[in-house]
């Protein structure tokens, strides 16, 4: 369970404002600024697509990335954990980038990363499309899905699945705010359907107006967008597609 200290904290936001409180399919979850969604009451952390080793990745193949990705990625990911001292962590999906990212990591990312999961009592690895079979060695279970109570966890969202979480399209979204544009990573929910934010640091976002989303999101879904530290809510009226090129 988290701990008694950061359910009070966090619960219905007292004290941390810089949540947002949301209640899906009967289950009172809070959504982080990080990208990540608590669930309290069962002390659940849970994070979509890290793509741990992207910039290695992207750097065989000639293009040029800064190789921290990983370091910077588990560095949140371990400052939440000692926050919230989740009893379960739930990666869901695309944790790493490829087959071949535990191969490329570092030593000191390896030995971290092993720590992070020895730290925690239930680390789940779900199943994505770039790590369909994740990498051993770094303990935790790995399952296609996993469901509790009411909701179902999985990478990719299924088209009229309801009280399912995912990850997979790293939903960002648009507004304009005192005459100026602001795109930011976001959750984006329904009442059926709850699309994480990808967590990893190289990983960007999709704007949720995106025809990759048609057919997932019922007219009227809701967007709760990470800027500055907090997450604030707004209506899918309220956003704007991306610029055209």
């Amino acid at each position: 369970m988290l701990s008694a200290s950061s359910q009070a904290h966090g619960s219905g936001c007292q004290g941390d404002d810089s949540r947002a409180a949301v209640t899906f399919r009967g289950a009172d979850l809070l959504a982080d600024p990080s990208g990540a969604l608590l669930w309290p009451a069962e002390g659940i952390l849970a994070v979509a697509d890290l793509h741990l080793e992207k910039g290695s990745a992207f750097a065989a193949r000639g293009r040029m990335l800064p190789p921290y990705d990983t370091r910077a990625t588990l560095d949140r990911l371990a400052g939440l954990i000692a926050m919230v001292r989740p009893a379960r962590v739930l990666c869901l999906g695309d944790s790493f980038h490829d087959r071949r990212a535990a191969d490329r990591m570092d030593p000191a990312d390896v030995g971290r990363l092993r720590a992070l999961t020895d730290a925690v009592s239930d680390w789940v690895w779900i199943t994505g499309n770039h790590d369909p079979e994740p990498p051993q060695g770094f303990g935790g279970r790995v399952v296609e899905e996993l469901s509790i109570g009411p909701l179902t966890f999985r990478h990719e969202a299924e088209p009229g699945a309801v009280g399912e979480l995912s990850g997979h399209l790293h939903p960002a979204a648009a507004v304009a705010l005192a005459g100026r544009r602001v795109r930011e990573r976001c959750f984006a929910h329904d009442g059926a359907k709850l699309i994480l934010p990808a967590f990893g640091s190289f990983t960007g976002g999709l704007n949720v107006l995106d025809a990759a989303f048609d057919g997932l999101l019922a007219p009227g879904f809701e967007v709760l967008m990470t800027a500055r530290g907090r997450v604030y809510r707004f209506p899918c009226a309220r956003l704007s597609p991306d610029r055209a090129r």
